[in-house]
């Protein structure tokens, strides 16, 4: 079993990266702290720590589109999460598939 301490020695968030399981697309970017990794782990399903609100929340709860995790990942720092997830619909709160849609022209 992975040392979940290893996660927080920097910070006691972290960020999380959420991307599809069938095609890859990076959906959203939420933030973590040690309890909801253990959820996540736990349910199965992406959990949160919101930052404007205070408080643990589990994505789909209200709305229904819940990140189903498949697998996570740690980034080469193990100060970052990557959850591959099969999600019930769509993930950004505005209604569209993924949070990533207002680009920035170069």
């Amino acid at each position: 079993m992975f040392d979940l301490d290893r996660l927080f020695q920097k910070s006691d968030l972290i960020p999380v990266i959420i991307q599809d399981r069938a095609t890859k697309d990076i959906l959203m970017l939420g933030f973590t702290n040690r309890e909801a990794v253990e959820l996540t782990l736990k349910t199965k399903t992406a959990w949160f720590w919101s930052r404007s609100r205070r408080e643990l929340w589990n994505k789909g709860a209200t709305s229904g589109n819940y990140l189903h995790v498949r697998q996570v990942y740690t980034d080469c720092d193990t100060d970052t999460l990557l959850y591959i997830c099969d999600p019930d619909g769509p993930t950004c709160h505005t209604g569209a598939r993924s949070c990533f849609f207002n680009e920035i022209e170069l």
